[in-house]
């Protein structure tokens, strides 16, 4: 009864997200009757067969869903949902009377869901500090897919190494912010913290990015003459290489046992400390510390949120460009390029540095969010096949597409945390006794990417938002001018003498 309550719980909040995107108002209508429905059948064939009351069945179900571990964490998926529905709503319709629907259905299912939360007494701290949390890393992943969109969705530079660059970004900055003077050094850890150098963040931040644009310049000579499928050979074999530097390494890197609490930017200015500290001055200004501990993670969302708006921005303008042009046409026809004397190595070499430095300030965020980094940043298929899983779904070219995207994937990625306490520890089978935590949580979750990835590639090959058509800020799309304008032209049309 427990594991079924908690499913339609579950399924029953997230269903009307869902409807908000979905186009037609019949479906909406129907769905919701279907729900109340169900929810109705369900309770009235569990009253009838136990014989209990309507309130002792509330009451026990309230019970059940107040015990749920992962409480806090599903309704903050589900705000997450209901935002993204709406964001999707809002990025492709055009009509307005849709877009303000979608605008107070989507504050009408937040409210719904914060009196949800209240009813069933989840603190509201803990469950806007699961969302602050969901959204700095689903920030930083769009990040990440930024910078592969610009090698991919622009140029179709087949990068499979992309945990090499996200992976030299984190260490880069790391190393250079890491203060060894308050690092406690135990017994058998002599020289744990020897070379690192309290250089402010935005000195981190900045190195990392240059880091692995400076790599991608080396791997870029030696890969880039490759094409298609022997390109993404050599990336993933160079991301191998670098993971393997950053395990035997002990000067730099620490090997295996990692680099532990790296500071966070201004995290000692703005946090009210426990004990009495001097006060922190920022060229020559005192700063108040106003925030408490667990709000400091509010602040980092700002700050990746602007990182997010400044690649968007710096990436809708240079693929707008004549540059920009020029990598979709090397990545729809590279000889036909070629012939019209495009230098396609110098563009695409462009390209695959921009990226890879987009892809280092990702790993400079998250490096300073976790507050920890070791080999396995450099883990295959979290920085690499679940973000080229983003970019696909978003929509390849797109960039407010490999956003949404991001968000999305990272919505499914962390809300398959709370299956271990919903599925059995074991299961018994012809075979033998499979310990479902440890053998079946990691198949799961990436059988549910996988399924969802071959749905998006059936019903949207272009993905939630495929490539824009108007590749030019100078270029006005005939659809948006008005009915009685003339076209314009930029010079006289030429005489038949001409």
């Amino acid at each position: 009864m427990d594991a079924a309550i908690l499913w339609a719980f579950t399924l029953s909040l997230a269903l009307p997200g869902i409807f908000l995107a979905v186009r037609k108002a019949w479906v909406i209508l129907a769905g919701i009757a279907f729900l109340i429905a169900g929810w109705g059948g369900l309770i009235a064939i569990y009253v009838v067969q136990n014989g209990v009351s309507l309130r002792e069945f509330l009451r026990q179900a309230l019970s059940v869903i107040e015990g749920f571990a992962y409480l806090p964490q599903i309704y903050s998926l589900l705000l997450m949902v209901v935002s993204l529905a709406g964001l999707w709503v809002l990025l492709t319709r055009t009509n307005r009377r849709t877009r303000w629907g979608a605008f107070v259905g989507t504050l009408l299912l937040w409210s719904f869901y914060l009196a949800a939360a209240a009813f069933t007494g989840v603190p509201p701290d803990r469950m806007f500090s699961f969302l602050s949390a969901f959204l700095i890393i689903a920030g930083i992943y769009a990040v990440l897919t930024l910078g592969l969109n610009i090698q991919w969705g622009y140029t179709g530079l087949f990068n499979i190494g992309v945990a090499g660059f996200f992976g030299v970004g984190a260490y880069v900055s790391t190393i250079l912010v890491q203060d060894p003077a308050k690092m406690a050094v135990g017994a058998g850890l002599e020289g744990f913290f020897a070379t690192y150098f309290n250089q402010p963040f935005l000195v981190g931040f900045v190195a990392a990015m240059a880091a692995s644009g400076l790599t991608a310049l080396v791997v870029g000579f030696a890969t880039l003459r490759l094409r298609a499928d022997y390109l993404a050979i050599a990336t993933i074999g160079i991301a191998e290489i670098l993971r393997l530097i950053a395990a035997n390494e002990q000067e730099l890197t620490e090997g295996n046992r990692g680099i532990p609490n790296i500071p966070q930017p201004l995290h000692e200015c703005l946090v009210i400390p426990v004990r009495e500290a001097p006060p922190c001055t920022l060229l020559g200004i005192e700063i108040p510390r106003f925030l408490e501990p667990a709000q400091y993670n509010w602040f980092y969302l700002v700050l990746v949120l602007g990182v997010i708006f400044l690649a968007f921005l710096a990436l809708e303008r240079i693929a707008r460009s004549p540059w920009g042009r020029s990598l979709r046409a090397i990545r729809e026809d590279e000889d036909a390029a070629l012939a019209l004397g495009k230098n396609t190595f110098r563009f695409k070499m462009q390209a695959f540095v921009v990226g890879a430095v987009i892809m280092g300030a990702a790993g400079s965020l998250w490096a300073h969010f976790v507050k920890f980094v070791d080999p396995q940043i450099f883990d295959a298929i979290s920085r690499t096949f679940l973000v080229w899983v983003m970019l696909i779904v978003g929509g390849t070219g797109n960039n407010r597409g490999v956003i949404l995207g991001a968000f999305i994937m990272w919505g499914i990625w962390s809300g398959t945390n709370f299956l271990n306490d919903v599925l059995p520890p074991t299961l018994e089978t012809p075979i033998g006794r499979i310990d479902v935590a440890a053998q079946l949580f990691g198949p799961i979750r990436i059988m549910a990417i996988v399924i969802i990835l071959e749905l998006i590639l059936l019903f949207r090959p272009r993905g939630l938002l495929g490539e824009e058509r108007v590749t030019s800020t100078m270029i006005e799309p005939k659809e948006l001018r008005p009915a009685s304008a003339p076209e314009s032209h930029s010079h006289p049309p030429a005489s038949k003498e001409d």
